[in-house]
């Protein structure tokens, strides 16, 4: 069975920048797409970006284009979200899934999805 844990997150100013990443491990996540989610208090879960099994696709929630980039190793099973010129609104608890449908996690739904990380929070305060 597929387990992700994330990890990278903390106390930043904004327009600092953090490195998220996402290890899977119990199978190989080759032939899985991976997804970052967000929570913020008192809000749904949102989508922010994913990434295909091989790499060669990538999606962005319009609130994060041209400041987070998300990249994948396959080598160290593990999925990284640079995220740089963060912003107050970007505070939340950041989560990584998987499913093999890159086109389920761009469509920023989590509630078709299974596997998750337990989270980990990003908080941007001066």
């Amino acid at each position: 069975q597929l387990q992700l844990v994330e990890s990278g997150g903390g106390l930043v100013q904004p327009g600092g920048s953090l490195r998220l990443s996402c290890a899977a491990s119990g199978v190989t996540s080759d032939y899985y797409a991976i997804g970052w989610f967000r929570q913020a208090p008192g809000k749904e879960r949102e989508g922010v970006s994913c990434i295909s099994s091989s790499g060669g696709s990538t999606n962005y929630a319009d609130s994060v284009k041209g400041r987070f980039t998300i990249s994948r190793d396959n080598a160290k099973n593990t999925v990284y979200l640079q995220m740089n010129s963060l912003k107050p609104e970007d505070t939340a608890v950041y989560y990584c899934a998987a499913d093999p449908s890159f086109d389920l996690l761009a469509q920023g739904d989590y509630r078709y999805l299974e596997v998750w990380g337990q989270g980990t929070l990003v908080t941007v305060s001066s």
